[in-house]
């Protein structure tokens, strides 16, 4: 497969698709074991003695693993005279945007035999598979880490409190000797405890992706749109539908990067456990300074037991997804991270198996 530089405005499709890539973290990224056995793999099952993995970035042509030594630069290079023999199939990401391609090649033609063609689709799948693994793994490590900070910072406000008032306890005039001296111990140990939590939090800021709190007025039909874009190609793909029955402005307060993400998760939860051809309905209710946000399908429902442990990390669900779709069993946990974070509330309703489910998000409005 041939990529080709287009110079007018960059599509909302191609915008999309850089944003996947981008996601993945592996442009300019060091040389990997992993990656350079499947390349060997496919130099294997071509019997020839070039191969390896790229990736297209907007402005950057990434090869991620080389055999044999072609020094490619560009995707034209593949095309070089030196090659009589060249085949590649594209790296197309769960959700049908192409990334990359994987490619092997000899410079003594050969003809291309379907099933070894076949074979080589198959390790670009694994590509994909390593890929969405890694950041299955890293969003909810990130996550936790995050919501560890927000509980980090939650605590030393109060700490910071009875620091206060055990000195100033300690300091009030004709205090008996037993008073100030347990005054003094609380006040000692509660320092101590805000220094440790001091240092997390230190530690935390020196991360380049790590915790970093912001609330913004956020409107959540406009992020719920955004993301729904992300997902026109999987819905595509099993006619599908994301049906956004909220009518008017909905405005909270939050991390609008996080919110993106819980609703992410969820609508990707919904598309791979319908049916083809099935409508998923996200609708809203207000009430006590709360908003709620329903994302609904009628898709494989959970039975009780199911029920009991959806959000428990690498808890076995009787659901399976729909299309044969790879599960990791941590979107739901990042979701429910990220929504903890916010001081919200995030649970999940089903009458059964078959019967679809319906997740409830709960935000405070400020």
């Amino acid at each position: 497969m041939q990529y080709e530089k287009v110079e007018h405005d960059i599509s909302s499709e191609e915008t999309l698709r850089l944003e996947k890539l981008r996601n993945y973290e592996i442009l300019n990224t060091p040389a990997e074991r992993a990656f350079d056995q499947i390349s060997q793999l496919a130099a294997g099952i071509f019997d020839v003695p070039y191969s390896g993995i790229c990736f297209q970035d907007d402005n950057i042509f990434f090869v991620k693993s080389e055999i044999g030594g072609a020094a490619l630069e560009t995707v034209q290079d593949l095309n070089q005279e030196r090659f009589a023999f060249l085949v590649s199939v594209p790296i197309v990401s769960p959700d049908g945007y192409h990334v990359g391609l994987i490619y092997v090649a000899d410079t003594t033609f050969k003809p291309a035999d379907p099933h070894k063609l076949k074979l080589l689709q198959l390790l670009a799948d694994m590509v994909v598979e390593k890929l969405e693994a890694r950041i299955a793994v890293r969003r909810v490590l990130r996550a936790y880490d995050d919501r560890l900070h927000v509980l980090v910072h939650d605590l030393k406000n109060p700490m910071t409190t009875i620091s206060l008032q055990s000195e100033l306890l300690g300091s009030i005039p004709g205090i008996d000797d037993k008073a100030a001296l347990i005054a003094g111990k609380i006040n000692v140990q509660s320092k101590k405890m805000i220094d440790k939590l001091n240092g997390i939090l230190s530690a935390a800021r020196k991360e380049a992706t790590s915790f970093n709190p912001k609330k913004d007025k956020v409107d959540l039909k406009q992020i719920l749109e955004q993301v729904k874009k992300g997902f026109n190609l999987s819905l595509g793909r099993k006619n599908q539908t994301v049906l956004i029955d909220i009518r008017e402005t909905v405005e909270i307060f939050a991390d609008p990067d996080k919110i993106a993400v819980i609703f992410s998760e969820l609508i990707d939860n919904a598309i791979k456990f319908s049916p083809m051809g099935n409508e998923i309905t996200i609708t809203h209710r207000i009430a006590d300074d709360e908003v709620t946000i329903l994302v609904k399908d009628n898709g494989a429902g959970l039975t009780e037991e199911d029920l009991e442990k959806v959000f428990i990390k690498f808890a076995q669900l009787s659901s399976i997804s729909t299309n044969q779709e790879n599960t990791y069993g941590l979107g739901l946990i990042t979701a429910n991270a990220l929504v903890d974070i916010h001081k919200g509330k995030l649970w999940v309703e089903s009458e059964g198996k078959g019967l679809g489910t319906t997740f409830y998000v709960t935000l405070p409005i400020r």
